[in-house]
């Protein structure tokens, strides 16, 4: 048994659902006593011709006519795409959905449905597009000449959007109502990736101090730098030392030899390594966020997708005479400072600088190939041979520019 709804061949309104069991003319029969017309033929909100039972899928919308031509509904049903022709550009009402229409002051009040990896969320065009005029979703769903083209939709009409559902959900909410609720098995790490993306940006400030705030080990007492230390003396050069996802925040590791060791999933925020030598270190996904890394020694370390945000690593020394490079491909180094640092060849691909100090930087050789250098502050560093392939360099600072600027790649800057 499926359950279908009809319109009148050309309207969009009063709807009606049938249920369909045996065949085809059973449904042209309920068709013609729910609508009061004598039905002869059947049509997909596409204009196609329906001719067996087995096209038809439950929940489907179809149109019923009396034998004229399939005729565009004047009003689409809720969730239905009105369908285009071949060959001719879709109208805005079609881009921005089928109820999304821009002619008056009541069309911030559409109701827009979404399908966030899977699942269904129903919202209205006006808390999609008023509180961030700039985001990814208000572009989506304004009026504006500058509007994005929304996704496809599913069968059902919703508009497919491939994103975490969990991390979504709290910044739908935070649309509708300006405040950030999180419930407690939620990563505000996720939400704010989320935030990034989606470019609700009023939430981002919310979601740093959050996401620095949280304590990932709550009953488990930070290592200290005396703990450390006891763990250097008992371990024998030749062996291998971890401290893999161990909370080590807050703590003082200044001027230590942590040559080697393994500091993966670790949390080391705002932990003082000022002047540290982290030669050879696993810091893959590690929170070093507000951490202290002043002159700290880093060669040949691993920062892959690692949360630098803020840090201060001025004057550190990434650089390597033997020409091993170190590895920060991912890494967040948002707000960070690397003022004076030796940055010469290593793979910061597609990490996040933005406003980032990296004024007289040796960046010689380095990998910023579709890195986010928005209003990151250049000025003064070497860029000779630098890759800046994609890279994000809007109202990016070059002043006072030690050499002149040579790339072996193109360079995009996304003005």
């Amino acid at each position: 048994m499926k359950r279908v709804i009809l319109f009148r061949n050309g309207s969009g309104v009063d709807g009606k659902v049938l249920l369909v069991t045996h065949s085809l003319e059973e449904v042209l029969a309920g068709a013609s006593q729910k609508l009061g017309i004598r039905a002869t033929h059947l049509y997909t909100p596409q204009g196609g011709l329906i001719d067996d039972l087995r096209l038809i899928r439950d929940d489907d919308i179809l149109y019923v006519s009396e034998g004229e031509d399939f005729v565009l509904p004047v009003q689409p049903c809720p969730g239905v795409r009105p369908p285009g022709h071949v060959g001719t550009s879709l109208s805005l009402q079609s881009v921005a959905g089928p109820s999304l229409t821009c002619s008056g002051v009541s069309s911030t009040h559409d109701w827009v449905t979404l399908n966030v990896g899977g699942r269904i969320f129903t919202t209205t065009r006006a808390t999609l597009v008023t509180k961030e005029p700039n985001s990814m979703l208000a572009k989506m769903f304004s009026c504006e000449d500058n509007h994005l083209l929304p996704s496809n939709r599913d069968a059902h009409g919703a508009y497919l959007i491939d994103r975490s559902y969990s991390y979504f959900e709290p910044l739908l909410n935070f649309l509708r109502n300006g405040s950030l609720i999180l419930n407690h098995n939620i990563n505000p790490q996720g939400v704010l990736e989320e935030a990034r993306f989606f470019g609700i940006e009023s939430a981002v400030p919310h979601l740093e101090a959050l996401t620095c705030a949280q304590d990932e080990t709550p009953d488990v007492e930070p290592l200290t730098r005396h703990d450390v230390v006891k763990a250097l003396i008992s371990t024998h050069h030749r062996d291998e030392l971890r401290f893999q996802g161990v909370s080590l925040k807050r703590a003082d590791l200044s001027k230590l030899d942590l040559r080697n060791i393994n500091f993966k999933f670790a949390d080391l925020s705002h932990c003082n390594l000022s002047g540290a030598n982290l030669n050879g270190c696993c810091l893959e996904r590690a929170n070093l966020c507000g951490a202290n890394l002043e002159g700290a020694q880093l060669l040949n370390v691993r920062l892959l997708c690692a949360n630098l945000e803020s840090a201060n690593l001025r004057s550190c020394n990434f650089e390597d005479p033997a020409g091993t490079r170190s590895n920060c491909e991912g890494v967040n180094l948002r707000g960070a400072v690397l003022e004076g640092s030796m940055l010469a060849g290593v793979n910061l691909r597609v990490a996040t600088l933005k406003k980032a100090n990296l004024k007289n930087c040796d960046l010689r050789g380095a990998v910023l190939a579709g890195a986010d250098l928005e209003n990151c502050d250049l000025s003064g560093s070497d860029l000779q041979e630098a890759n800046l392939r994609g890279a994000n360099l809007k109202d990016a600072a070059f002043e006072l520019m030690l050499t002149p600027l040579h790339m072996s790649q193109t360079m995009t800057c996304d003005l």
